[in-house]
């Protein structure tokens, strides 16, 4: 399927590797050019380079934190004009309720909710004016079924589902849509720590911890940043115009839900 994106220019948050870098994949491939973002600039310039080389498109890289007001204004005037957004940051690290105090919940805030808001403010303008845009924001199966050992990610990923359940109403009649991605478990560095962490806490090993957490997911795998991107590159796609302030999930049916 032609998804009708080629010549577009998108920002991809957090993409030098993990489902970021998938989702960077999927639109180079379909010929859209990028604005990459991640902190460490070695590895971020590695992923770049293997995009230019496969695809053949424009490639812009900013390595940066992107959790100050200077490194957004840096990723903002790098990406001024794009015609899609994906926003993406790695998630807080897990623990009991007692374990965070505010600073803890300020710096999950700032990561997984206010710097998406900050982009979608900085970049949806632009693409109202031109009356088309894609929003794509990479949040967590955690914002449907809240995973107890995650409360920073559940408050903070939770408040900015809220915030786009109404703001994609009020751009959506300018032809700009925003949509939220909520991955399970994936084949990424986040699954490997995670595994680690019940792997050390239960006397297992890694590879123990993952057989066991698969045999919990309907699908009996786990998911890849190649499916993951290509689910974003549809939502960025022409075809899905009339998709708007949606939860898609994916997670391998590990999720039940009733509506």
């Amino acid at each position: 399927m032609d998804l009708g994106i080629a010549g577009k220019r998108a920002l991809v948050c957090a993409s030098s590797k993990g489902l970021g870098l998938g989702c960077a994949q999927a639109l180079a491939a379909e010929g859209v050019d990028l604005v990459m973002n991640a902190r460490g600039a070695e590895a971020l310039e590695a992923s770049a380079e293997a995009i230019r080389r496969d695809y053949g498109v424009t490639v812009t890289t900013v390595a940066i934190d992107v959790t100050s007001p200077q490194g957004q204004a840096e990723v903002l005037e790098a990406a001024a004009g794009v015609d899609i957004l994906v926003t993406n940051a790695g998630g807080p690290p897990p623990g009991m309720w007692s374990d965070w105090d505010r600073e803890d919940f300020i710096k999950a805030l700032d990561a997984n909710m206010l710097t998406p808001i900050a982009f979608m403010k900085g970049l949806m303008p632009a693409m109202m004016d031109r009356g088309w845009g894609r929003v794509v924001n990479i949040t967590s199966q955690s914002v449907r079924a809240p995973i107890a050992q995650l409360g920073l990610s559940n408050a903070a990923r939770t408040g900015l589902t809220g915030y786009v359940a109404g703001t994609a109403r009020q751009v959506a009649p300018y032809g700009v849509n925003i949509n939220n991605l909520l991955p399970g478990i994936h084949a990424t560095d986040r699954a490997v720590s995670l595994d680690g962490g019940v792997a050390a806490a239960q006397g297992i090993t890694a590879e123990e911890a993952r057989e066991r957490r698969e045999a919990t997911i309907p699908a009996r795998r786990y998911g890849t940043a190649e499916e993951f991107g290509k689910a974003c590159a549809f939502l960025c796609s022409q075809h899905a115009g009339f998709i708007v302030g949606q939860n898609l999930m994916l997670d391998g049916g590990a999720t039940l839900l009733t509506m």
